[in-house]
């Protein structure tokens, strides 16, 4: 009903900063296909040139067996840091300072192993270059991201602009902790990354080959995989709804299993051997893949693109390159890491107490914590200054009004996310530890941050919004019909062109059958999932927060088509209808106290971003880092505390 949530849902949240809600409701979002693509290339360049995801450094580095040296070890020189500190003082919150000391503090706790990580790697390939004499120009670097610019449609300012923009990565940052190493590992990996005629034969394939339009159902239990597989065995057509029931993959179950179409030599060998033996209407056996079971129906069979091999062949090498540089830059670094020292100080307790100023040792030389500290700030120094601004806000407005939040507060608010989200344990207990686990893995952060950027705000802020909300009976109303009553099935096209979505909607008219619009979803679609499934997307429910689509959808009649529907700036839909879901066989006063609980909790929430918001406008903010400024309003507005009284939570 709620969906999955967490105990940071609907905080504080800047761009990038993990105050983030750890389980925000997902929304469409119209993006061009070609920047989709350049996401997926610079995090695999990115994974080049850290190469610690498999193995890591501290993974694989052989550990010194003896204790840390007597003498101050000799510091680490060539691996680049961040600017030198010339300002102590980075904001100033209502005259309270940051100093650069505390930032670098929060830095290091959230960032301090990743760039730990990636400046030991570059240590090892920039130590390997100097002494096989393997040197890589600022010209090079400068061709290379031109190459990546030109590859994806756009001039280099825009291509760098935009990956600042959208993926917080400063353009020297690009040039130095991803071109550079990149450049370096191919270098390095001299004739290894010769491509042989077989791997350009098997990226034609897996590229414009045939295709499996499946369905899956993935659980960690075998014998409740077998089950299910035997009920969808008896009846296929009840494949999806056994997906939406059953299946623990959330991103496919609530389109009823379907997933993007398998392809050869992309994914786990076993998975694709298994949907290309399928026909239209089959049921797989029962897959185990790790430690889940997997079931698929083949939907269709997708042929071959039409596209001669020899036309292609420059993209396909340019692409078997990267992915033959992935691969080989794993055996550099595997080889590199055997050869080298590694002594991880930083993640390691019982070292950092015995050497407080040191993060690494690398061949018994340095790596100072300082230097790792300003090395973070100047990645991650923005994005984390205003999250730890955020959090002064709410310190000072908690002193203000006598607000302790206690640790027992922080379990409880946890112990109340993982009864929401988790089964409970079979003493009624909600099951804590498996929620820590899940969501700490889900977004990559120690339990520490997620108490800290997470639990911590969301407490202060109930505390500080206070109240209970009042539910009014339209708003149970509203809830009972949005999460019990029926669905509009539909096929829909997004698109951020009103022209180009007027000539889409024409085309429909002219042939309006499913088939014909899941061709033109296909082509015209600017959202890659739906893209992908030729336009099917999850059923539309009524007050899910788009009005118009929602009356339109359900105005519409099996086999109608929409106009067109505006959902944003720049953002247009055309639907497809499928039909209507059947209502849940359940009664209002059935399921009026968990309905309560549930709008209680969404206006709590609302309440709290609104004082939030409140009180951040109305504070003195010097930001020196990002060079920004801000003062309350000359109008003389009323505090966060006055202008959100707990009574007024509606």
């Amino acid at each position: 009903m709620s969906g999955k949530d967490s105990a940071g849902q609907g905080l504080v949240a800047r761009r990038g900063y993990r105050w983030k809600s750890l389980s925000a409701a997902l929304a469409v979002i119209v993006v061009a296909v070609g920047i989709r693509l350049a996401w997926k290339t610079v995090t695999a360049e990115a994974d080049v040139a850290g190469a610690a995801a498999a193995p890591s450094a501290a993974q694989a580095s052989r550990t010194a067996s003896t204790a840390a040296p007597a003498q101050k070890p000799e510091a680490v020189t060539g691996v680049p840091v961040g600017p030198a500190p010339q300002n102590r003082i980075l904001a100033v919150v209502n005259n309270e300072p940051i100093t650069r000391e505390e930032l670098g503090k929060e830095c290091l706790k959230r960032y301090g192993s990743e760039v730990l990580e990636s400046v030991v790697n570059k240590y090892l390939i920039m130590q390997e270059c100097q002494r096989r004499g393997v040197t890589v120009t600022e010209e090079e670097v400068n061709a290379e991201v031109e190459r990546m610019a030109t590859r994806f449609g756009m001039p280099v300012a825009t291509w760098l602009k935009l990956l600042k923009e959208e993926r917080g990565i400063k353009p020297e940052q690009y040039k130095k902790d991803i071109i550079w190493p990149t450049l370096a590992l191919r270098k390095l990996a001299g004739n290894r990354m010769t491509v042989s005629e077989a791997e350009l034969r098997k990226e034609f394939e897996s590229r414009y080959g045939p295709a499996v339009k499946a369905r899956l159902i993935v659980v960690s239990d075998r014998e409740k995989a077998e089950k299910i597989r035997g009920q969808a065995v008896q009846d296929p057509e009840r494949f999806g709804e056994l997906a939406k029931d059953h299946s623990e993959d959330t991103a496919s179950a609530g389109l009823k299993g379907l997933i993007q179409p398998i392809r050869m030599h992309v994914g786990d060998p076993r998975i694709e051997a298994e949907a290309f033996r399928l026909q239209p209407g089959e049921i797989s056996n029962v897959l185990p893949v790790g430690n889940q079971f997997v079931i698929l129906k083949c939907e269709e069979r997708i042929p071959a693109v039409k596209v001669r091999f020899e036309d292609v062949r420059g993209e396909l090498e340019e692409l078997a390159r990267d992915a033959r540089l992935r691969e080989v830059a794993q055996e550099v670094f595997r080889e590199l890491q055997q050869k080298a020292r590694v002594e991880n100080v930083w993640n390691n307790p019982e070292k950092r107490a015995q050497m407080p100023d040191t993060a690494a040792l690398i061949n018994g030389r340095a790596i100072r914590l300082a230097d790792l500290a300003e090395m973070c700030i100047d990645r991650h120094g923005e994005e984390v200054l205003e999250g730890t601004i955020s959090r002064k806000l709410l310190e000072q407005e908690c002193r203000k009004r006598n607000i302790t939040v206690t640790p027992q507060d922080i379990q409880g608010e946890i112990e109340r996310a993982a009864r929401q989200n988790l089964p409970l344990k079979p003493d009624g207990t909600p099951n804590v530890e498996k929620w820590i686990e899940l969501i700490t893995q889900q977004q990559g952060i120690t339990e520490e941050i997620y108490r800290l950027d997470a639990v911590w705000p969301t407490v202060a802020l109930k505390k500080l919004a206070g109240g209970t909300a009042v539910v009014a009976a339209e708003d149970l109303q509203k809830a009972f019909e949005a999460n019990y009553g029926p669905r509009v099935r539909c096929r829909a096209i997004l698109l951020n062109n009103l022209r180009r979505a007027q000539q889409v909607w024409e085309k429909l008219r002219a042939n309006p059958s499913e088939e014909y619009f899941g061709d033109l979803a296909e082509q015209y679609s600017m959202d890659a999932t739906t893209r992908a499934l030729r336009g099917e997307i999850a059923p539309i429910q009524k007050h899910g927060g788009q009005p118009m689509l929602e009356q339109e959808a359900f105005s519409l009649k099996p086999g109608e088509i929409s106009g067109i529907v505006q959902v944003g700036p720049e953002a247009y839909v055309i639907l497809y209808c499928l039909g209507q879901t059947k209502p849940i066989d359940v009664t209002l006063e059935e399921v009026r106290d968990e309905l309560i609980a549930d709008l209680q909790e969404k206006k709590l929430r609302l309440a709290m971003a609104d004082y939030y918001e409140k009180l951040r406008t109305n504070a003195t903010i010097d930001n020196y880092l990002a060079g920004t400024t801000q003062s309350p309003p000359r109008s003389g507005p009323q505090t966060a505390a006055s202008a959100a009284p707990a009574a007024a939570v509606r």
